[in-house]
């Protein structure tokens, strides 16, 4: 949901990094999407989140810097997506800080992602990136719930099917 400004890497990391996974052809199974095309989800995507009337003032909270915050999620996407390795943040610890997050928080965050890929003309990109939001979210929201001490065992989000684009 909100992976903030903990630990990124450098910028010669991140290109030492990509350019080691490339040199090797170690990225061959992550062509599907290009770096541009992460660029460009993640813009989207958190431009929709900056509007959205419940989500945006969450994050308005929390991210006083979009210039500095956007590429973090990039290298972070990128990660997840193209197994760059350039995103070195630790977002549980981020999340868990924040006060009062709920299952529809982070549903909302699925179903506005979901919308944003929906958009996107890359549909193998769309349904990886689908994928791994929807995991991304629910390890966050069970990790939300069991660092705030819930005796019972954390409840999943929303099932897929209701996590579909609005």
């Amino acid at each position: 949901m909100l992976v903030t400004d903990m630990e990124s890497s450098s910028a010669p990391q991140r290109a030492q990094a990509s350019g080691a996974t490339e040199a090797t052809g170690a990225n061959r199974s992550t062509e599907f999407c290009s770096e541009d095309e992460v660029a460009a989800l993640v813009a989207a995507f958190y431009s929709r989140i900056r509007d959205d009337e419940v989500l945006g003032p969450i994050f308005a909270r929390h991210v006083s810097d979009w210039d500095a915050h956007l590429p973090k999620m990039v290298d972070f996407w990128s990660s997840a997506l193209r197994r760059t390795a350039r995103y070195r943040g630790t977002p549980m610890p981020v999340h868990n800080a924040l006060p009062g997050l709920d299952a529809a928080l982070f549903a909302r965050w699925v179903r506005l992602f979901r919308a944003t890929t929906a958009a996107q003309d890359n549909a193998a990109l769309q349904s990886r990136a689908n994928e791994l939001a929807e995991r991304i979210a629910q390890s966050l929201w069970y990790g939300y719930q069991l660092h705030h001490g819930r005796e019972d065992l954390p409840r999943d989000l929303l099932p897929t099917e209701e996590a579909s684009p609005p």
